[in-house]
């Protein structure tokens, strides 16, 4: 990856003394002081468009000693706090990385990232988009051919341009269009996925206009054809009041009169430790990988030093230009942070719920609050052990428990519903379930082609994968463990002790260290 360290005079402001713990994420306040100490770098007038502000997280050579102290009940070394900030100079294609050292009010590093390096999209960037699409005079014109109904809603599905090779050096975005219900045009919840345009505008993030008006193909090969008055299939609507529903359900539901058995204390304004069943962990937040969790125990044991999910990679199977280049990494194109959310508006989790908040940037460098990105709750997870005594008839049952930490993302037409889920046998489980709707391109009435499945009159669903990478640090007994049995010199975890002396059946050795 090429870099340049970029030459600036330093940004100093009056130190602060930061309470946070270090695994905190970043305060509204941080963000804005941290946003604020970058703009100093630059002159007046410059415009910097923030993709994202969030905790540089503490070398883990430093945080591991303070983690230790932090749980043996010891003095806690200090540890600074800092920004990682990743911007554009607006309206150019310089992308830059900074650290901000908050304890200090100081930038410490401030670097231009070299060519065909590209950031995120924003939310503010992603609707500036649509409009930029819409309302190009080119675009229009395309649209015209199809003579759509009067007042039909034509809606635009940005895509991050992905890279084929050629002529991909700047940084694009590739538009898929659609029209919602033209027979409802009111309808602003009208299922626009079941009606996709054969016209796919491309933008250019520097110039932000229109550079390029792609025709998609509809038939079995790679060839397009000049946009022409289209047939408008029937509606295909999700939303339940479309929908003739079963009737036949009895009401399910989830009570807890005593309220959870979960405890989340809060840490300063912005930080969350969660206990449950032996298990402790914090919980974090940021733009890119949504919640994270640091420092895992279990019974006073350190499992994992952090988990997250890092990124996921969607490729489409259609071979063909435009849609060969639709494979979207949403966490490094977009993030699971900023499109989380808010979970109090369905019926995403029950039971006896706690909701956590979460503070990140928008693009002009200011906090953005979002509401309840992180539900946890409990689950009833089946039969955890029984035995009937057959003489007797006597049953004993007990019921098995699961603490679910759950986070749901849209990325356009997908959701995807992500969840860290712990038992009570001290294991940990990630599900990740995909769900929404899928994505959808226009092909030729009564055709079939071997990369989709027709799935409406006139709409095809490319064939495709979701892959998912997750980052798990173990730190199963802390750092130092070599796990080693015969050399071992690491000392139990504290509370944890047992008799070493202790021998099975009189001469085998009953316990050892891991």
């Amino acid at each position: 990856m090429s870099t340049e360290q970029v030459s600036f005079r330093d940004s100093v402001g009056v130190a602060e003394r930061v309470s946070s713990h270090p695994l905190s994420p970043l305060t509204s306040s941080e963000i804005t002081n941290a946003s604020r100490l970058l703009q100093r770098l630059y002159p007046e007038n410059t415009s910097l468009q923030y993709k994202a502000i969030t905790l540089q997280e503490p070398a883990k050579a430093k945080l591991v000693p303070f983690l230790d102290a932090e749980h043996g009940g010891f003095k806690k070394p200090t540890i600074e706090r800092r920004a990682f900030i990743s911007y554009y100079i607006r309206n150019t294609d310089k992308l830059h990385e900074a650290i901000v050292n908050l304890s200090r009010q100081r930038v410490e590093s401030n670097v231009r990232l070299g060519p065909n390096i590209h950031g995120p999209g924003d939310a503010e960037e992603i609707l500036l988009v649509e409009k930029i699409a819409l309302e190009d005079e080119g675009v229009k014109a395309e649209i015209a051919k199809l003579q759509l109904p009067e007042d039909t809603a034509v809606i635009s599905d940005p895509w991050i341009y992905g890279s084929d090779g050629v002529n991909d050096e700047r940084r694009m975005y590739q538009c898929f269009l659609y029209m919602r219900n033209p027979h409802d045009p009111s309808d602003l919840d009208s299922n626009h996925y079941a009606f996709p345009l054969t016209i796919s505008p491309v933008v250019d993030t520097v110039q932000m206009k229109v550079i390029r008006i792609d025709l998609l193909p509809t038939g079995s090969d790679h060839s397009v054809k000049e946009p022409q008055p289209l047939h408008i299939p029937p509606p295909n609507e999700y939303d339940p009041e479309h929908q003739q529903l079963r009737t036949d359900l009895k009401p399910l539901s989830v009570v807890q009169p005593e309220g959870a058995s979960f405890k989340v204390t809060k840490t300063g304004e912005t930080g969350s430790v969660l206990e449950w069943q032996k298990w402790f962990f914090r919980i974090g937040f940021n733009q890119r990988e949504g919640m994270v969790l640091h420092d895992v125990r279990y019974d006073s044991r350190s499992l994992f030093y952090r988990m997250s999910l890092s990124d996921m990679v969607i490729p489409y199977a259609d071979p063909r230009h435009p849609f060969h280049k639709k494979a979207a990494f949403d966490l490094g194109d977009a993030g699971a942070g900023v499109m989380a959310n808010n979970l109090k508006l369905g019926c995403d989790c029950l039971g006896s719920i706690h909701y956590l908040n979460a503070v990140l940037n928008t693009d002009k460098g200011e906090p953005w609050h979002m509401e309840n990105v992180v539900c946890i709750h409990e689950q009833d997870a089946g039969i955890g052990w029984k035995h009937t005594n057959y003489r007797t008839g006597k049953a004993a049952v007990v019921r098995s428990r699961e603490l679910v930490v759950q986070s749901i993302i849209t990325v356009a037409n997908y959701e995807y519903i992500m969840a860290f889920i712990f038992n009570q046998a001290g294991e940990i489980k990630y599900e990740v379930r995909a769900t929404g709707i899928v994505s959808t391109q226009p092909i030729d009435d009564g055709l079939e082609v071997p990369w989709g499945t027709v799935v409406h009159p006139g709409v095809l669903a490319a064939y495709h994968q979701h892959i998912f990478s997750l980052r798990v640090d173990p730190a199963i007994d802390g750092p130092d463990c070599q796990h080693d049995c015969t050399s071992c010199t690491i000392r139990y975890p504290v509370k944890f002790s047992i008799d070493e002396a202790d021998e099975l059946y009189g001469h085998v050795k009953g316990w050892a260290t891991h």
